[in-house]
């Protein structure tokens, strides 16, 4: 489940990524939609990063590393 969550929290940054880009190729950057994709694009990011490491703290994600 959880792995899940990070995958759609992943796939919703690169939406927000684009739509931002598609906003500024349009409205060449003097809107505000432009400020509100970079805005969800963080926190987006924010709680996938906070997402992985509460997997790694709780032991639901585990280095597969062999070395």
């Amino acid at each position: 489940m959880l792995k899940a969550a990070i995958v759609l929290l992943l796939l919703a940054t690169l939406i927000s990524l684009f739509s931002g880009l598609f906003f500024l190729v349009k409205d060449e950057g003097h809107s505000a939609r432009l400020v509100n994709a970079l805005t969800v694009r963080v926190t987006l990011t924010a709680l996938t990063v906070a997402l992985i490491a509460w997997g790694f703290y709780s032991g639901q994600l585990v280095p597969q590393v062999t070395w």
